[in-house]
């Protein structure tokens, strides 16, 4: 399986990759270091805290590799008047009869408190590729789904300014 990230997506795990390597690693192993020199290893919570911060770093360090290896870059442009990434998407929901608004973005950037969402959510990918005036049904899983409608579509780019996802 592999991830659909943009050249953006990509050179923000870079930037994060050398900074976790060149900047936090030191710092980390050298407080692993310290607190090793507290005495008894079975008693020294520092020093279970800062093997744990090790292994984070690690874990993530391993996860940005790997993403950045087996990414697919995807284009962002799409047609002016069909929902694309980084577009801001007004849709009706029929059920609820009101008007929601969204954003779809890469899956290393969403944010759905911000309603930020991926293209492969539920959501995003009901309406991903669709026009102004488009229909699309929402299946949440096999017992729920709802419908929307598209009402307006505002074209974004990828400005750089989603933070990639940290956890």
């Amino acid at each position: 399986m592999y991830d659909e990230l943009t050249k953006v997506d990509i050179e923000k795990m870079k930037e994060e990759l050398e900074y976790r390597i060149t900047k936090v690693r030191p710092v980390i192993l050298e407080e692993v270091k310290l607190t090793r020199s507290y005495g008894d290893l079975s008693e020294n919570a520092e020093y279970h805290a800062a093997k744990r911060e090790r292994g984070k770093n690690e874990s993530r360090i391993r996860y940005l590799r790997n993403m950045i290896k087996t990414a697919v870059i995807i284009d962002t442009k799409s047609d002016a008047d069909t929902v694309g990434l980084f577009d801001t998407i007004t849709y009706y929901v029929e059920e609820d009869d009101c008007e929601e608004q969204v954003r779809i973005v890469t899956s290393l950037r969403r944010d759905p408190f911000n309603k930020i969402i991926s293209k492969e959510s539920p959501l995003g990918s009901a309406l991903f590729g669709k026009k102004v005036g488009d229909s699309a049904c929402v299946k949440i899983d096999d017992t729920y789904s709802y419908n929307v409608v598209i009402r307006k579509i505002e074209k974004g780019e990828d400005d750089a300014s989603l933070e990639i996802r940290k956890y």
